[in-house]
């Protein structure tokens, strides 16, 4: 079965399975930015879905010379948008893990109003300035 195989068979088998590779990325690429366009009302959405789905060459070939430029903008936009949250969630995780100082302080506070003893007060300095 396979010494009938040969090189140009090889050849053309790989060429051919990287091409449909490409063209199911194009689809998902395509519908990925027909989905997040918040430009494109629910009913320009449903068409341009409808005219991929239907005429699937044509219909990916139209929208990349119609609305390419604006796929770049969307996945800019996509990237500004993952970054100010991630910035945001490191500024929040890092406004409540306090200093060692405030962390000093709110224990000596404990100890102030009797929360916490001798001991327990010794053994989370140690904790705190251990992690300092």
């Amino acid at each position: 079965m396979f010494a009938e195989f040969g090189t140009g068979q090889v050849f053309w088998s790989i060429l051919w399975f990287t091409m449909f590779f490409i063209w199911i990325w194009l689809l998902i690429m395509v519908f990925s930015d027909i989905f997040r366009s918040h430009d494109l009302g629910g009913v320009s959405k449903a068409i341009w879905c409808i005219f991929v789905i239907v005429l699937p060459y044509l219909g990916v070939f139209v929208y990349l010379i119609a609305r390419g430029h604006k796929m770049s903008e969307h996945a800019v936009e996509a990237a500004q948008a993952q970054d100010a949250a991630q910035k945001a969630y490191i500024q929040q995780a890092v406004a409540t893990s306090g200093s060692p100082a405030d962390e000093l302080a709110k224990a000596a506070e404990l100890k102030d109003k009797g929360l916490i003893d001798d001991t327990e007060f010794a053994a989370m300095k140690a904790k705190i300035l251990g992690n300092a």
